[in-house]
This record gives C-alpha cells, sequence and structure tokens, in this order.
C-alpha cells in the first residue's frame, strides 16, 4: 500500500468519524433539547465540528436530521435482527418479536422521530426527508419478521406487523406525555393475546 493509499484511507476515515459525531450529535440534541431548540451552532458544538464540516457532509438541516434517525434507525435493526436469530418457537414466538417492536419503537428512536414527525407536519423540506426513512425501516423491519414468521400467511402477518408498529409508537408517545405504564403493559399483554388467537 502506497502512502497516498494510507493518507486517502485516513481522510476517508476522518470524514466518517466527523459523519458519525454529527449524526449522534443530532439525536442528543432532539431527544434532550426537543426539535424547537435543536440549532446547527448546538450540533456542532456537541460534535465537535465546524459549521463548514456539516455543509460538506449535509446540504441541509432535513437532510442531516432524516441521516441521524437513519443512522439510529439503523443501530436498532441490526440489534433486532441479532435478536430475531434467538426467538423461542410457538406462540412465545409472537409476543417475543411483539416485544422486539415495542423496544424499537420506542426509547430514544420515538423521541427523535417523533419530534421530527410533529415538526414536518409544517414543514415540506423535512417531511420529505423522513418519508423515505421511515418506509425504508418499516419495510426492511416487515421483512425481517415475515422471514421469522416461517410458514405463517403473508397477508396476516403484514396486518398484525403494521398494527403493532401503530401501538407500539402510539404507547411510545403516551409514555413521552408522562401516561400510565401499567396501563400501557396491559394493553400490550392484552395485544399479544389477540395476536396469538388471530393466529391460531
Amino acid at each position: 500500500m502506497t502512502a497516498q493509499d494510507r493518507g486517502h484511507r485516513t481522510q476517508a476515515q476522518r470524514s466518517e468519524r466527523t459523519r458519525t459525531a454529527l449524526l449522534d450529535a443530532t439525536i442528543d440534541c432532539l431527544v434532550e433539547l426537543g426539535y424547537g431548540r435543536t440549532s446547527m451552532p448546538e450540533i456542532c458544538a456537541r460534535a465537535g465540528v465546524s459549521k463548514g464540516a456539516v455543509q460538506h457532509h449535509f446540504a441541509t438541516k432535513a437532510e442531516l436530521m432524516a441521516a441521524a434517525v437513519e443512522q439510529l434507525a439503523g443501530k436498532l435493526k441490526d440489534k433486532g435482527a441479532t435478536d430475531l436469530d434467538r426467538l423461542p418457537e410457538g406462540t412465545a414466538r409472537i409476543t417475543a418479536a411483539i416485544d422486539l417492536l415495542w423496544e424499537s419503537y420506542s426509547g430514544t428512536l420515538a423521541i427523535a422521530a417523533t419530534e421530527l414527525w410533529i415538526a414536518a407536519r409544517t414543514d415540506a423540506e423535512l417531511r420529505a426527508a423522513m418519508r423515505p426513512v421511515d418506509r425504508a425501516l418499516g419495510r426492511s423491519t416487515l421483512e425481517d419478521i415475515a422471514t421469522m414468521s416461517g410458514s405463517l400467511p403473508r397477508e396476516k402477518v403484514e396486518l398484525v406487523y403494521w398494527l403493532t408498529v401503530n401501538l407500539t409508537r402510539g404507547l411510545a408517545l403516551d409514555a413521552e406525555l408522562g401516561g400510565d405504564p401499567h396501563r400501557r403493559e396491559q394493553l400490550l399483554a392484552e395485544w399479544k393475546r389477540i395476536v396469538i388467537s388471530h393466529f391460531a
């Protein structure tokens, strides 16, 4: 390997580190400050980079926001894929899959995505940047769930998947608004019972 090759690789690695730092800082800001108080100077300060570095990687703030959620979703999806391989058989597999979806669509991802979707309602540029990220995440997760579902009818798997995603998103918002955690547990337990009876 030549010195020039090593230099290019080092530059590429530095560039990737900067990009990752920006995305991580963006998620931290969204979770801690909310979209309204998340500014580019704050993101740059947390990432330890200049404003010019942001412009080198992302053309707009909306593009940066969408990329940050995409990276976070990708990390959660990778973890979920590992967990899917360990799911038990039988009805326990169904309830474990619902728990995985709840874990994926709540927590940090839910907070960051909710902040952005609320802002996107009146921000066409942000909405355009977020929509393909959200759709791609939904489709890829559905394919993982369908694969692990074995011989279950695809149309039933899709129906239960989308119902579960929308339920867990609503429950995640309820959690952010200070809803009763015991009630959420009851709703998830009842949903698992319904799904099991649906496939029985």
